[in-house]
């Protein structure tokens, strides 16, 4: 949760890979209730497929009855974490630490909208190129790179190309 320079709230729904450690979505909102969750989750699940379980804490946006049935319609499992026990969800209590000591505590956002295209950006800026000491300091899902027209044109039959950020194109 944040604040705009006008002091109205904003909230914010982080959704994060456990495995990949990818951070799936950054939901920015005034209010967040069920409803969007269901809508943006229903929007995860159509992307990258349902998955087996979700974490969360016991919000009432994640409790309620509609949100249970439909995940246990789905055969999603909810894994509720313990009320003030943080640690239970560790991998997202990390990734808004880090939203926070990153974004939230570097920049005065002025309207609903600027705190979405900013928090939009880091969020792609964590994916696709900080490094994760949890990964071998690799980003969770690095950006693809096309390989220049000189590449291509040196390129031999039967050759890989490995395009790395700043780093060229590397052809074995």
């Amino acid at each position: 949760m944040d604040r705009t320079h006008d002091g109205r709230p904003i909230k914010m729904l982080t959704v994060i890979d456990e495995y990949s450690r990818e951070c799936l979505a950054v939901v920015v909102e005034r209010k967040i209730k069920s409803d969007d969750v269901l809508f943006y989750l229903t929007e995860l699940f159509l992307k990258h497929g349902a998955p087996d379980h979700i974490r969360s804490d016991n919000g009432s946006e994640f409790t309620s009855l509609a949100v249970r049935q439909w995940l246990d319609r789905l055969g999603v499992q909810t894994l509720y974490i313990e009320p003030g026990s943080p640690w239970e969800n560790g991998y997202n209590e990390s990734f808004n630490g880090k939203l926070r000591d990153e974004v939230l505590n570097t920049e005065i956002f002025y309207t609903l909208k600027e705190a979405k295209v900013i928090i939009e950006k880091w969020r792609q800026e964590y994916n696709t190129f900080r490094p994760h000491s949890a990964l071998g300091y690799l980003p969770p899902a690095p950006e693809a790179v096309l390989p220049s027209i000189d590449a291509l044109l040196l390129s031999t039959p039967g050759s890989i190309f490995l395009g790395l950020e700043n780093s060229g194109i590397l052809t074995y």
